[in-house]
């Protein structure tokens, strides 16, 4: 065996290694999370007053409610209480647009996510402290939804969820 052999032996090995993981990586398609038996609601119709006053104090016309939106909110709010973690993105894969997408809001959108506060007030106030929260709210959407869901297995941790959509 010469070291011309062995070097193309291990340059193979090295391509073919490669391709599995590409193969096995690609393969790796995130399973939509387990979301059924998580306590949910929509808040929009609660938030919206709150959300609309800010606006209106910024010179900023006001939100509606959107069905899509508020859809997108509740998946979320689930998604985050079942992995009992506050996160935009949550497993391998996972992208923003197009999950909100799949329930029919569109696009340009935004998300806006709190975890512990106990009312819909508390929330909204969250937000309009924070600066990204706050942009958002005040960016150039139409429509609003947001959600609140519990997780059971941390003694009921709210975990909320706000989506803004252009309609």
């Amino acid at each position: 065996m010469t070291s011309q052999t062995l070097t193309f032996t291990r340059r193979d090995a090295l391509r073919l290694a490669a391709l599995a993981l590409t193969a096995s990586v690609a393969s790796c398609a995130t399973p939509p999370a387990r979301v059924s038996n998580i306590p949910a609601s929509d808040q929009t119709a609660s938030a919206l007053p709150l959300v609309n006053a800010l606006r209106a104090k910024n010179g900023l016309p006001p939100l509606k409610v959107d069905a899509a939106a508020s859809a997108a909110a509740v998946y979320q709010a689930r998604r985050m209480a079942d992995a009992g973690k506050m996160e935009h993105l949550i497993g391998l894969g996972d992208d923003f647009g197009k999950r909100v997408k799949t329930s029919g809001v569109k696009l340009p959108a935004a998300e806006n996510i709190a975890e512990g506060q106990r009312d819909v007030s508390a929330a909204v106030t969250a937000w309009i402290n924070s600066p990204k929260h706050l942009h958002n709210m005040l960016g150039k959407y139409d429509g609003l939804g947001v959600a609140l869901a519990y997780n059971p297995s941390s003694g009921d941790r709210p975990y909320w969820s706000m989506v803004l959509s252009s309609n």
